[in-house]
């Protein structure tokens, strides 16, 4: 069976190199027709590569070929490749992706497409790059009602925290590492600000939860200010700093989605997920808390979950297996401000305006935290009611760190 690549960097390199030193072994194991590639479409040219001949620059080429039944797009952004993509649903093509901003935000509309067509729209390499977790979720949990999932989405962030930890190094300082050492982009505002990891975690959600969770309907916040000071704070409450994203079902049926800076208790497999590996853990009322940790990023580690959904639709040619979920106006999500949890705070002010705001508060005293500043951790309370007490109190805020039970 004929396959296509739709983008040949980091990612489409990888499947391209995965299909042809594994291509025979995969579709043994499979059970399906052989796996060869036919065409890659790149803008750029490649001269020298071991793939030139069949590089084009050309979509039609790709759309317009019989023989081609199955296309992977590693082309990432929205466009062109939500409307490469359509087309080739439309034309009877399946089609997987690594594209993480595609699926969250077109994932609903894209499905339904390979639905009509009787053909396959599947994305296992979108979250937690080579880590089997989606369809797990889809598949494997499927008996149970699930009510939480969370983890680390994003391996730039974790390597970051992970040197502020261990090595005591700041922020500044972990990320100018991490930029030389190819783990961030020279602009990294998409993985410090928590974009990359809300994608992530809203397509968890509409998983989970089988409602659509736009991304512009959640609010993430990144790890810009964290500061060593946050992280002596939180291994004197006995844990940890991580960005995590969050799902969680509400007993009034919305759901609560949050991508945050969070205190992660030391002993979980959160909190020992160090440097650019990944960890999700999903919560079901029948299997209890199952975790799926590995590399979450990278060009081989991703390549390969693409090059399994490849086969998977090859085995499974002209039967719809994509998963689905309904549609959402991003009116039954709760997030940003109207989070309920505990929180650990930082802040200048005045402790007993603080104490007047927030009754029986504990303040957090322990070696090298900063004599100029507070750290307290708040009774259970939206967030928003947090920023508006810490205004109350006349208090400069500098941080606020959901609590987690993970």
């Amino acid at each position: 069976m004929f396959v296509a690549v739709m983008g040949y960097g980091t990612v489409g390199s990888g499947v391209a190199a995965v299909l042809k030193q594994n291509g025979e072994a995969i579709s043994s194991k499979f059970g399906c027709e052989n796996i060869q590639l036919k065409k890659i479409l790149d803008i750029r040219k490649f001269p020298g590569d071991e793939f030139e001949d069949i590089i084009t620059d050309d979509f039609n080429e790709i759309l317009n070929d019989p023989d081609i039944k199955i296309v992977a797009e590693t082309m990432g952004g929205l466009h062109p490749a939500y409307d490469f993509v359509l087309a080739l649903l439309n034309a009877g093509k399946s089609v997987v992706t690594s594209n993480k901003e595609l699926v969250a935000v077109k994932g609903r509309e894209l499905l339904e497409a390979a639905k009509k067509n009787g053909v396959n729209f599947l994305f296992e390499a979108s979250v937690g790059g080579g880590i089997p977790v989606l369809r797990p979720i889809y598949q494997c949990l499927c008996a149970n009602e699930l009510s939480e999932v969370a983890g680390i989405l994003n391996g730039t962030t974790n390597y970051i925290l992970t040197q502020m930890i261990t090595q005591g190094a700041s922020f500044e300082a972990a990320l100018s590492q991490a930029q030389e050492l190819g783990y961030a982009e020279r602009d990294p505002s998409a993985d410090v600000d928590g974009i990359d990891a809300l994608r992530k975690i809203c397509i968890l959600s509409d998983l989970c939860f089988g409602k659509n969770t736009p991304p512009d309907s959640a609010v993430a916040s990144g790890i810009r200010n964290i500061t060593l000071a946050d992280v002596e704070a939180a291994k004197a409450l006995g844990g940890v700093i991580k960005l995590i994203g969050s799902a969680k079902r509400l007993p009034d049926g919305k759901t609560a989605v949050t991508v945050s800076p969070a205190f992660i208790r030391s002993g979980s497999i959160l909190s020992v997920t160090d440097d650019v590996q990944n960890c999700v853990t999903v919560r079901g009322n029948a299997v209890g808390e199952v975790s799926f940790s590995g590399p979450g990023a990278g060009k081989l580690p991703t390549a390969s979950a693409v090059a399994a959904d490849m086969a998977d639709c090859a085995k499974h040619f002209g039967i719809n297996r994509s998963p689905s979920w309904d549609e959402g106006s991003g009116d039954n999500i709760v997030s940003g401000d109207d989070y309920v949890s505990c929180w650990l705070v930082r802040a200048k002010g005045s402790k007993d305006e603080i104490r007047k705001q927030f009754p029986g508060v504990g303040f957090i005293n322990a070696p090298g935290l900063p004599s100029n500043e507070l750290f307290f951790v708040t009774e259970e309370m939206p967030c928003g009611s947090v920023k508006s007490k810490l205004e109350s109190a006349g208090a400069q805020t500098g941080s606020i760190i959901r609590i987690t039970d993970y």
